[in-house]
């Protein structure tokens, strides 16, 4: 555990954590790029996947009030850098990282992220991953000097297995989601995306267990920004979540599942949602296609499903509608993904 000075809210954030964090890990991370972009006609290639989309008119970027955050061009290629440079400098700071090093089980860019900044950091990392996770991310991890090793075949699996790792090793778990020095460090990228658009009204996450929308959702709050959260249909932990008043298990079917299948949100996630600047908003696996297609044909940015799954809630015809002239920013949180499957 760390000292009281170091975290003293173990179960909520609170925006001082968000500032916390972005003292430690400044000069770490990448600063996150927002650019401006035009609401998306309906390109022919993306009739064929199902998916309605509302028909935007084709406008100034700037007077069309969306903007995207570029996050997936973070080290590690996604948000999740910002979390796991947090949990390491912090624990390094409080003197409480083991000789054993750390270990988190992921489906890929936790562990990505956690195995980048254990080796800046010098020290030891372990990733439990599921059998079903990309090849794409299981080389980059062992090409930061992490010891992979593959179990099971979803994140829960894999997650029991870490566990029984740190017990045994003496290891100091991290978790992909489920902790507020992760969560904090999540939350961050508001605070940049704040900065280049000032008047900003709204920002919209992707979620799977929560810890970037918890983070995110804390920052926005303190501002006044209203929070979109966007789920699968198949992979909604989050949503439940709202409507059970705490964490519950679901069960995961989804095209974004390897980045958004956690079993169960984290309760710092729905600590977050509760004020009425938070909207919940599911999306189909159609809907999730046709928006990393979109941007795709439309903008030349490859992105994996998770980040899609952010844009298709601005998109799709049950997601949010903006209001004339409202601001919104949607986070593309991460792009560690093959190339084969964007036709």
């Amino acid at each position: 555990m760390l000292d009281s000075d170091v975290w003293t809210h173990p179960t909520r954030l609170d925006y001082p954590d968000i500032e916390a964090a972005a003292e430690r890990i400044t000069g770490r991370v990448r600063a996150v790029s927002v650019a401006a972009a035009q609401h998306g006609r309906r390109p022919e290639a993306e009739t064929d996947t199902g998916a309605t989309w509302v028909a935007l008119p084709t406008v100034d970027p700037a007077a069309a009030g969306l903007y995207f955050a570029l996050e997936f061009m973070q080290y590690t290629g996604t948000f999740k850098a910002r979390g796991a440079q947090n949990f390491i400098r912090a624990h390094l700071d409080a003197g409480s990282f083991p000789a054993a090093g750390v270990t988190i089980a992921s489906g890929g860019n936790a562990g990505l992220a956690c195995a980048w900044a254990a080796r800046e950091a010098g020290v030891r990392a372990t990733v439990f991953v599921p059998e079903t996770a990309p090849a794409v991310k299981v080389d980059r991890l062992r090409s930061y000097g992490a010891d992979v090793r593959l179990v099971g075949s979803e994140y829960a699996e894999a997650a029991a297995a870490c566990a029984e790792f740190a017990e045994s090793s003496g290891a100091l778990a991290s978790h992909a989601y489920d902790d507020p020095l992760i969560a904090a460090g999540a939350g961050t990228v508001f605070t940049e995306i704040l900065a280049q658009v000032p008047d900003l009204d709204t920002v919209v996450v992707s979620v799977g267990g929560g810890g970037l929308f918890a983070g995110v959702a804390t920052a926005a709050t303190f501002h006044g920004v209203r929070t979109v959260a966007v789920e699968p249909q198949g992979s909604h932990a989050f949503n439940a979540a709202l409507e059970a008043g705490a964490p519950v298990d679901v069960t995961v079917d989804s095209v974004a599942a390897d980045s958004l299948g956690a079993r169960r949100a984290t309760p710092l996630a729905l600590a977050a949602a509760q004020t009425d600047l938070v909207t919940s908003v599911l999306v189909s696996d159609p809907e999730i296609i046709a928006a990393r297609r979109h941007l795709w044909a439309e903008h030349r940015l490859v992105v994996e499903h998770a980040a899609a799954t952010a844009l298709a809630g601005v998109h799709s015809s049950g997601g949010y509608t903006p209001e004339p002239g409202e601001k919104v920013a949607v986070v593309l949180c991460g792009a560690n993904t093959g190339l084969g499957d964007l036709t």
